[in-house]
């Protein structure tokens, strides 16, 4: 018997061990809220680049990654840093891919990370804002400032012949950064904004809302908002009113349950969202449907790259501490060094374990400029025949 306890506590203490040796990287997205149709498929890409590095097992002498996810409810700030200490905390992660929303972003970095001195590489957080913040060289993206799409949807409409369009804006930093933005450059390009408007999420009747855009009149609605909350509300309303029939959707509009329940009612809208062309999309395409996810979705490729990025900067370190190697992070996105793409991320570890570098281009061909933003590209998509396709990219 007594050889028996002495042989049980010998095996919990070598599974304490192989517990102690996995590395937790955090998962925050707003799983519920307003953007919940598209957080599925930004964890699955993160997690897909998770799986790839512990099936390699080149990752830091063969320690391995364990993902833990935490809800923002994209718009809750106080629940969005609640989980997030509780993922640096109680959990232990030694990075973060995320915050989802521009506001909640702030709120963790600047009440969770930063106190605690943790790395977020957020995949969707858009905001303008976000580009200047004091971050103590904690906080980077994947997806491109809203800075740059506010003059993507500018090009977008002069292209089309559009001069003259309402706007409506989800009433918070995100709605309000990216609704600016455009205003600005499509008006630096000589196209007129009719009207440029506040919605709050939540509202069961937009009615008032799209009186007073219909009002001010425009050939276009521009609606900067959330599918799954207000942005959804806006379309029913335009619909039922004979308001707008045509619409632009930036990328907080572009998913799944657009297509789905607007795709044939809005016959020849369009829209964009950041997403990529060329190599490394093409194999994230490949992998994803292995995986039983759609790479196309909003911010899905991005994630995948925010969870690569995190993982490559601490092989480069030879540390998961985020002191070490957030110094790291520019490093392995950028030249000189091999180029990276979806796929490839065994290797990768292997050559900066062996001292090499890397160019970590990824899914949406990454490339981090002084800020830790990427430029970025975009998906230009349209409603026709009631499906949303792919146009071209930019």
């Amino acid at each position: 018997m007594k050889k028996l306890l002495m042989a049980s506590a010998a095996t919990a203490l070598m599974a304490g061990a192989a517990n102690a040796e996995d590395v937790k990287l955090g998962i925050l997205l707003g799983f519920t809220g307003p953007l919940e149709s598209i957080s599925p498929n930004m964890a699955s890409g993160a997690k897909l680049a998770i799986d790839q590095i512990n099936e390699s097992g080149n990752f830091l002498d063969g320690q391995t990654i364990v993902a833990v996810d935490g809800d923002t409810g994209c718009t809750d700030a106080n629940l969005a840093v609640q989980s997030a200490e509780r993922l640096i905390t109680s959990d232990g992660v030694k990075g973060i891919v995320g915050g989802m929303c521009s506001g909640e972003t702030g709120a963790v970095l600047q009440n969770a990370a930063i106190p605690n001195g943790v790395v977020m590489i957020s995949p969707s957080a858009t905001s303008p804002a976000l580009s200047t913040v004091e971050d103590n060289g904690l906080f980077f993206r994947t997806s491109p400032s809203d800075a740059r799409q506010g003059q993507v949807m500018a090009d977008i409409l002069n292209e089309r012949g559009i001069s003259e369009v309402a706007v409506t804006y989800t009433n918070n930093d995100y709605g309000k950064g990216l609704a600016d933005a455009f205003e600005e450059s499509f008006v630096q390009s000589g196209g007129t904004v009719t009207l440029n408007s506040a919605h709050e999420d939540g509202k069961a009747d937009y009615s008032a809302e799209v009186g007073a855009l219909a009002s001010a009149g425009g050939e276009v609605l521009v609606v900067v908002g959330y599918i799954d909350q207000g942005g959804a509300g806006i379309l029913n309303a335009s619909l039922d009113s004979g308001a707008f029939d045509t619409f632009m959707y930036p990328d907080g509009m572009v998913s799944e349950t657009l297509e789905a329940n607007f795709a044939s009612a809005t016959e020849g809208s369009f829209g964009q969202h950041p997403n990529a062309a060329g190599d490394g999309a093409d194999q994230f395409s490949e992998m994803s449907k292995a995986a039983g996810f759609d790479s196309t979705s909003t911010f899905a490729a991005e994630s995948y790259d925010a969870a690569a990025l995190i993982l490559l900067a601490m092989q480069a370190a030879g540390s998961t501490d985020p002191s070490a190697y957030k110094d790291k992070v520019m490093d392995v996105a950028n030249a000189p060094g091999e180029e990276i793409l979806p796929g490839d991320l065994g290797k990768a570890l292997q050559i900066l374990k062996d001292g090499g570098e890397i160019d970590y281009v990824g899914a949406a061909a990454v490339e981090l400029i002084g800020n830790g933003e990427t430029a970025g590209s975009y998906r230009e998509i349209e409603m026709k025949d009631g499906e949303m396709v792919t146009i071209g990219y930019r």
